[in-house]
């Protein structure tokens, strides 16, 4: 289950790298000193960081099973999904046309928004139950 969860982690990854460089392609940097924005960059640039340092720490618990680095990669997971998820809504707002919609902002991709949360989901599922197993005596 730890490798299912480091490929689905890993294309995850992939996934939101393609997100990331659209919203980068777009201005997303050049427009935060301009405005007030829908997606801030600590926010943007945040997640993908701290989901990073959880993989590491996931690849780590891979090499050693060490209990600890399960449990860490857990941990930056529920922080990395709770900043997708406000992301996620941010863009679900805009992208259905409500009152603050800011049309160029909208610039990610629905499929890879799908597959990067599908995905994503499936790897905080898999990264749980193996915390989970691993704690078991």
């Amino acid at each position: 289950m730890e490798i299912a969860a480091l490929v689905a982690w890993i294309l995850a990854a992939v996934a939101g790298f393609r997100l990331l460089s659209s919203w980068l392609e777009t201005g997303g940097l050049r427009r935060q000193a301009i405005k007030v924005t829908r997606y801030p960059s600590a926010l943007v640039v945040g997640h993908p960081l701290i989901a990073a340092v959880g993989l590491i720490a996931w690849v780590l618990y891979v090499a050693t099973t060490c209990e600890v680095y399960a449990w860490c990669a857990f941990v930056t997971l529920v922080i990395v999904a709770l900043m997708g998820f406000v992301m996620f809504t941010r863009w679900l707002v805009g992208h259905r046309g409500g009152r603050h919609a800011r049309g160029r902002e909208q610039v990610f991709p629905s499929v890879a928004i799908a597959v990067h949360g599908a995905v994503a989901f499936a790897t905080f599922v898999l990264v749980l139950l193996t915390a989970i197993a691993v704690h078991r005596p």
